[in-house]
């Protein structure tokens, strides 16, 4: 009698996902946490998403990751919410337990994680502006608003979407918007981070250089092999340093890890792989 039980299955479900490091990612933790697992990807557009999220239950899948463009839709799929998420109004993993589908959100504190304990840079105090006012920048303003930064500006193409978040996260502190157009009048900032797709389909970032100064960091939410177009964007206008968003992968990930498994991953060693393997 085979007695041998099926690795539990797990999957990132976003359009698309054919650049994903995600499946390695969880590959190393499941190596060095003996956790017995398959993780796949799953490339469904909007239309699909619900369809692709249920038939992957119904398959015997434990748990999603969910990328651009469905964490909001996440947040609407989800029976049950974890605090980040109801915070956040989209969620980027989920659990299925019971015909029962939580949702919650790790970016945030992924975020938190890469910036100021493998990166150490400050958040309390700092002058910040928020490119972008989708599902990636509802992950990260809830935890930048409640780290204290002397100012926080969302700027977006169009005001109406900042609007929004605006209104959703005023219980959380003072959230100032602005349209691309208008971030001219504004001072060089301290730390600028880019929570939109600009430049990733080959077309100029939006954004004015003035934003940047001499000892302006930048960051990418977004990742690449080699650098991204906002990193080099941000070189170009001068900034003192740009990262992308490799970290930050990997210690949101750990965190929906845990949320699956029970068991935490050390992410300094993964993160070191990905960066080589860029």
């Amino acid at each position: 009698m085979n007695t041998t039980t099926a690795p539990d299955r797990y999957a990132l479900v976003g359009h698309p996902v054919h650049h994903s490091r995600s499946p390695m990612i969880h590959s190393l933790f499941a190596e060095q946490t003996g956790q017995k697992l398959t993780y796949e990807l799953i490339d469904a557009a909007p239309e699909e998403f619900e369809s692709a999220v249920r038939r992957f239950i119904d398959e015997g899948g434990r748990g999603m990751n969910v990328t651009v463009p469905h964490k909001e839709a996440a947040f609407r799929l989800a029976d049950r919410l974890g605090p980040e998420a109801e915070k956040a109004g989209a969620v980027n993993t989920l659990s299925f337990d019971g015909g029962s589908i939580r949702g919650d959100n790790t970016d945030g504190i992924g975020f938190l994680r890469d910036v100021t304990e493998n990166l150490g840079w400050e958040i309390r105090g700092q002058r910040i502006l928020v490119l972008g006012a989708g599902g990636a920048a509802r992950g990260i303003l809830p935890p930048l608003l409640e780290n204290a930064p002397a100012e926080l500006v969302l700027a977006n193409r169009t005001l109406p979407r900042a609007a929004e978040l605006e209104q959703r996260f005023r219980h959380l502190g003072k959230l100032s918007i602005r349209a691309f157009t208008e971030l001219e009048r504004d001072p060089a900032f301290d730390l600028v981070i880019n929570a939109t797709s600009a430049g990733l389909k080959g077309e100029t970032p939006p954004f004015p250089e003035s934003i940047v100064g001499e000892h302006t960091r930048c960051y990418d939410l977004a990742y690449a092999r080699g650098l991204t177009p906002f990193q080099l964007w941000a070189s170009e206008a001068g900034a003192e340093r740009a990262e992308q968003g490799i970290g930050m992968l990997v210690e949101q990930a750990a965190e929906s890890f845990y949320i699956w498994r029970k068991v935490r991953p050390d992410t300094k060693p993964v993160i070191a792989e990905l960066k080589d393997f860029a």
